[in-house]
């Protein structure tokens, strides 16, 4: 007998009209959660959170500095809600079998976040979208607005969340992607990243303060690079946002037990959750995509590290909507950055434009964010 099982071969489900009807009648329903990785946010918490998506802001991860600033406390960069809520991060229900991809988020924040904040929400399927899709043949995007409120029962913030639902087997045989060509990165090319690094790190605009009347329509929003992405970058994040069904031991048993098309045999033959698509490349491929691949919560948080590091401490970002446009491979670089498409002086809100491309030039994400700056006129 050999010493390792072979993975199984058994086909994956296709999505049923049936399947689909079931869904449907829950729309405006609430939706069960499961439990969140995070309910109270505090200086580890934020800290863990902050480093996972790569943004060491003092406001951030440093007590003593965000002590000294109008807020007295340590403040939370405005996605960590991902990790306080599951549905929100593309915890979806139905359609047992039925890969999902997280395919982005709006938010809409009523209030900054910060350490002493205790955090619930309450979820409910908005809507399901049939879609025709190139990538996957029948498609649905399933979309859930989250609500999250503090412990004053004061509304925070509310997310419109949405996944593509994809047929894996489908995914597989039309092979939109192709075979992966990453690059290799050479040791001078891996300097020139450190030294970019270093570069940005003096770009955060921080206890500078932006007034909305310095600001013109075509400014640019400074580039942050993130990568080249690596599976030590995938668990960084995970030990800030918790993932969606990384378990171990008889609490994996448990949730397969629950829910029995979660658990994928691997090549031992032992059944791991879908979520290692991130690090196993074989299943990757098998869902149809040439590679293991990030985070999508994960791109979302870059783009906000974009606007909070150009808006600085007094800035507030009001919403952030970012639209997750292709996988990015084990190996790749990401390159975020934006522009000022709208300033109102009246109110100081300004409105960017944000991008992010890999290291070809292939569009990996995009959206935009509405930051509040304060007026100099009212000092």
């Amino acid at each position: 007998m050999s010493d390792r099982a072979a993975p199984v071969a058994d086909r994956f489900p296709t999505i049923t009209d049936a399947q689909l009807e079931d869904l449907r009648s829950m729309i405006g329903k609430e939706v069960r959660r499961g439990v969140p990785y995070l309910t109270e946010l505090n200086a580890d918490s934020i800290r863990h959170y902050a480093y996972g998506i790569g943004d060491p802001n003092p406001l951030w991860v440093d007590p003593a500095y965000a002590k000294g600033t109008s807020y007295g406390r340590v403040m939370a960069p405005p996605t960590i809600l991902f990790a306080t809520d599951r549905i929100l991060s593309g915890y979806v229900t139905g359609l047992p079998g039925i890969h999902a991809m997280f395919a982005g988020a709006d938010f809409r924040f009523h209030r900054a976040l910060g350490a002493g904040d205790h955090l619930h929400a309450s979820a409910v399927l908005f809507d399901i979208i049939e879609r025709k899709s190139h990538f996957a043949g029948r498609s649905v995007q399933q979309i859930y607005r989250v609500s999250v409120y503090d412990q004053h029962e004061e509304l925070v913030a509310t997310v419109d969340s949405y996944c593509f639902r994809t047929e894996r087997d489908t995914a597989t045989s039309i092979r939109k992607y192709g075979e992966a060509h990453v690059p290799h990165w050479t040791p001078d090319q891996i300097e020139e990243l450190a030294q970019r690094y270093r570069n940005q790190e003096q770009r955060r605009r921080g206890a500078d303060i932006r007034y909305v009347e310095d600001v013109n329509v075509g400014d640019a929003v400074p580039e942050l690079i993130k990568g080249p992405y690596t599976a030590t970058t995938a668990i960084s994040y995970l030990l800030g946002w918790g993932g969606l069904y990384v378990r171990a031991h008889g609490d994996a048993y448990s949730l397969f037990d629950r829910h029995p098309a979660l658990g994928i045999a691997n090549e031992f033959g032992v059944p791991e959750p879908p979520e290692r698509v991130h690090w196993d490349p074989d299943l990757a491929r098998r869902v149809g995509v040439p590679g293991a691949y990030d985070y999508g919560p994960e791109r979302v948080s870059w783009m906000g590290h974009v606007a909070t590091d150009w808006m600085g401490d007094q800035g507030v970002l009001e919403r952030l909507s970012v639209q997750v446009r292709r996988h990015n491979l084990i190996g790749e670089l990401v390159v975020c950055k934006g522009a000022v498409e709208q300033v109102d002086r009246s109110t100081g809100v300004v409105r960017l434009t944000l991008e992010a491309k890999n290291q070809d030039g292939e569009e990996s994400a995009r959206g935009f964010a509405e930051v509040k700056l304060p007026l100099r006129s009212a000092q």
